[in-house]
């Protein structure tokens, strides 16, 4: 059995679906990280079969929208003093900005470079969202 010794202050980054931890790592720049990182692949899982996991060992800032729309059944719990102190559910964000980009060569955002790229959310199921502004589909997992 693995065995990673616990965080004193920071987070934990749970119930990721197997193969997309890789993603948040790399977005939230953990490769350069100047603290301890341990990130588990493929876990075993009662309720998921798989998943994978962060534990960052440090108390970071992270943008939950962001987090949300990468998986939106991620866990994030908080950790003090070696202890869980707050347990975060996600869910799917209903607008975004700046983090999907409108790929339609008409749309003003192609155009005029100070105009953020805003999305509202299409379909929860099927996780699109649609430009403000020329009515675009965009899938969440284009991120």
């Amino acid at each position: 059995m693995l065995n990673i010794a616990k965080i004193k202050n920071g987070i934990v980054i749970d119930h990721i679906r197997a193969g997309q931890g890789i993603r948040i790592f790399n977005w939230l720049g953990l490769d350069k990280a100047p603290y301890t990182v341990a990130f588990v692949i493929n876990a075993a899982s009662e309720c998921m079969g798989r998943k994978d996991i962060i534990k960052i060992d440090n108390a970071i800032t992270i943008n939950f929208d962001i987090l949300g729309l990468i998986d939106p059944h991620i866990t994030v719990n908080v950790i003090e003093n070696e202890r869980i102190t707050e347990k975060i559910t996600l869910k799917i964000p209903q607008r975004v900005e700046n983090v999907l980009m409108c790929k339609n060569p008409r749309c003003i955002t192609s155009t005029e470079a100070y105009i953020p790229h805003i999305f509202h959310l299409e379909n929860p199921e099927l996780r699109t969202y649609r430009c403000e502004y020329c009515d675009e589909i965009r899938s969440a997992g284009e991120f």
